[in-house]
Formats: C-alpha cells, sequence, structure tokens
C-alpha cells in the first residue's frame, strides 16, 4: 500500500505547500505539543526577501494546561532539505530535524530557547480526508496514534511509553484554502484501545464548500459527507456540528478551545503576496454523540482534541 506521507512536490516546484505535522496530546494531561515540518515553495527559495520566505522550516508549538501556548520557528534553505528515498518508504530531513513513517526528531534554537524531542508512533488507522490532485489534499497517516519518546524545552524533559496520544498528517497544496475548520479529538477507553473524529470544511471553487467527517470507533470507520454546523466561534474556539452517514448513523459533535490555549500564527500565502492568520487550538475539549439503530453512545474528552480556523470571510 502506498504511504500517505510520501512526498507530491519536488523540490524544483516554484508554487506550493507541503506538510507534515503531529498533534501530541500528553498522557498525563499536563498539556499537547503541535510539530510541523514545512516546505514553501523550494524551485525558487521560498519568498525570498520575506522573514517568514525560508523554504524549509521546521516549527513546535507546546499549548500547557492552564497557560498561554509557545510557539517556535526556526527557517533552513534548500540545501539543508534531504529527501529522495524509494517510493515504498518516506523521510524528510530539514537540517537536524527529520520525519519518517513512524519517527522524528528536532532540535531547535529560537529567540534563546531550546526544544528537542525524538518521537516514535504507531497506529491502526489512515485516511484520506480530501483529495483533489494537483490542488491539494489532506491526509492523516496516523489518525489513532500512540507516541512515545522525550521533548524537552528549555531543561523541561517529557518522556513516557506512552507519552500521549493524537495524530501525524500529511497536507499539501498550490495555494492556502481561503477559508477551513478543521478538528480531530481522540478518545482513548481504559482498555487501551482508541476512537478518533477527524472533520474538515473548507472553500472549493465555483461557491462549493467540501464538507466531510470520518469516524473511527470499535475498529471500524464510518464516512460522514452531510455537514451541518449548528455554531461556529472563532473568538472562543467552538465548533458544534452534526453529520449524517449513508448507513443511517448521526453524529452530533462539539468542540470547545480553552481561550488561554489559543493561538494565532501568520502563514505565507504560496504567490508571496502576504500572510494570513490561522488560530489554532491543541488542547481542546471534545464531546461526541453516536446515534443509530439500536445504538446510543458519548465519547468525550477534557484536553484530547484540536480545533484550526482559518479566513474571516466564511460560510457555515
Amino acid at each position: 500500500m502506498a504511504s500517505l506521507n510520501h512526498a507530491f512536490s519536488s523540490l524544483s516546484a516554484r508554487r506550493r505547500y507541503e506538510v507534515w505535522f503531529l498533534r501530541l496530546g500528553l498522557a498525563d494531561g499536563s498539556g499537547a505539543w503541535w510539530f510541523r515540518y514545512l516546505l514553501t515553495n523550494p524551485g525558487r527559495g521560498g519568498c525570498p526577501g520575506n522573514s517568514l520566505g525560508a523554504p524549509a522550516q521546521v516549527w513546535a508549538t507546546w499549548f500547557p494546561a492552564g497557560g498561554k501556548a509557545q510557539s517556535f520557528i526556526q527557517g533552513f534553505s534548500c540545501s539543508e532539505i534531504e529527501t529522495g528515498l524509494p517510493e515504498s518508504s518516506f523521510a524528510l530531513r530539514i537540517g537536524n530535524n527529520a520525519i519518517d513513517e513512524r519517527s522524528c526528531y528536532g532540535a531547535l534554537k529560537v529567540d534563546g530557547h531550546q526544544i528537542a524531542w525524538n518521537l516514535q508512533y504507531s497506529s491502526r488507522f489512515q485516511v484520506t480526508l480530501s483529495n483533489k490532485g494537483w490542488i491539494g489534499f489532506s491526509r492523516t497517516p496516523h489518525s489513532d496514534a500512540v507516541f512515545s519518546g522525550d521533548v524537552t524545552l528549555d531543561g523541561r524533559t517529557f518522556r513516557g511509553d506512552p507519552l500521549g496520544f493524537g495524530l501525524q498528517g500529511h497536507n499539501c497544496g498550490y495555494r492556502h484554502r481561503n477559508f477551513w475548520f478543521w478538528t480531530h479529538a481522540c478518545f482513548p477507553d481504559k482498555h487501551g484501545s482508541i476512537s478518533t473524529l477527524e472533520a474538515l470544511l473548507y472553500e472549493m471553487p465555483f461557491g462549493l464548500i467540501f464538507r466531510k467527517a470520518v469516524l473511527w470507533h470499535n475498529q471500524r470507520h464510518c464516512q460522514f459527507r452531510s455537514l451541518r454546523t449548528i455554531e461556529l466561534e472563532r473568538e472562543s474556539m467552538k465548533w458544534h456540528f452534526v453529520c449524517k452517514a449513508r448507513n443511517g448513523m448521526v453524529l452530533k459533535a462539539s468542540i470547545n478551545g480553552a481561550s488561554l490555549s489559543m493561538h494565532r500564527l501568520p502563514y505565507l500565502k504560496t504567490d508571496c503576496s502576504g500572510t494570513f492568520e490561522v488560530a489554532n487550538t491543541s488542547f481542546a475539549s471534545a464531546s461526541l454523540l453516536i446515534e443509530g439503530p439500536g445504538v446510543s453512545e458519548l465519547l468525550e474528552t477534557s484536553n484530547g482534541a484540536v480545533l484550526e480556523i482559518a479566513g474571516d470571510h466564511f460560510r457555515v
């Protein structure tokens, strides 16, 4: 089976972004980590002249429980990018940072802070949430990921086996969408199984809107195309929606991000014309009511979800 992590873009691509990322909620509930390995317009050297425009970047963001998020971003030149492994495998190296099919590591020094990580992950479920060819895609090679290893921030080390739970994703596009809402929620149970919900809504050409949610539960997955937003609050980072599958199953989902954990970062447009703001909270709560013929089940997590909202003008 082809890897969902396999790079779509060549290093000669002049207008394209491609990113491999991880969201890791710590098992002890003390916070969450978000890591990104990003390529932007490598064929033209990123966006020359823009301080945010390095062709390769590595991001690390710490979301502490009850505290403000801290983000660290370091840029790298094209000469520090290494790919080129066989198609049956995947690996990307950016300076002293790397990610492959089952692990990643990194070391950053940004504004007097030092961050290092060495993580391994495994999962049972992978999914392609959206695939529009050269326009772009959203893939999740590890949807119910279990992480082990360690992360160190300024001398404080988080270590465990398991260290936490979450996902590893892979996105790519000719440009970013004008708006999107995306969430992933992870529900571990006392027996060691993990259920996940991932939902994505974004604008498409000709006034269309992409809507899809995927549930992984009891070792089975179900897709939902009918997704209706009940409430969306960008400032308080809330997204409540209902979706229905062809088999009659109905999901009622509520994602709520704490105000302290919300983080806003500028994303660079691939045409180098400027930036736009993306709001992310990776330490959010979520509840999910599953209803269907003979089924009524509630899944909840106090901090196992991530919610991301981008764009100022959107329709839900």
